[in-house]
């Protein structure tokens, strides 16, 4: 039977108490939660167009991948959403800027609303 192993850091926004862990580890894998624009000091969403809430994303996962002992350059697989597929260009500018020479799998989709109103929202999962 495999185990679970919840990771939390203080580099990234925390999440909801009793709700969701900002990552699992299990069997060789990380599977982070989905990242939000979030500030982790303030708790609060940073200022900024799509493609600085798209650096705040991945910045947030890069952190709690860390903690969980690999790195952006192991993620295989990304989901990203989006509030508006009108921003669909310009998140990729920034997107394809990290993971690494080899890009993981990637889903991306519009939907009507996301956490706080934001308009983007990232999760991976990594190998160890």
């Amino acid at each position: 039977m495999a185990t679970k192993e919840p990771v939390l850091t203080k580099n990234a926004p925390p999440p909801l108490p009793g709700i969701y862990s900002q990552a699992i580890k299990a069997n060789g894998m990380v599977f982070v939660s989905g990242a939000v624009p979030m500030d982790a000091e303030t708790g609060k969403l940073i200022d900024g167009d799509i493609q600085a809430h798209t650096h705040q994303c991945i910045k947030n996962l890069k952190a709690i991948l860390e903690a969980a002992g690999t790195t952006l350059d192991k993620v295989v697989k990304v989901n990203v959403w989006l509030a508006n597929m009108d921003d669909f260009a310009k998140m990729n500018e920034v997107y394809s800027t990290y993971w690494g020479d080899v890009k993981p799998c990637r889903t991306c989709v519009a939907v009507k609303t996301l956490p706080l109103n934001t308009d983007v929202e990232i999760e991976c999962t990594a190998v160890l």
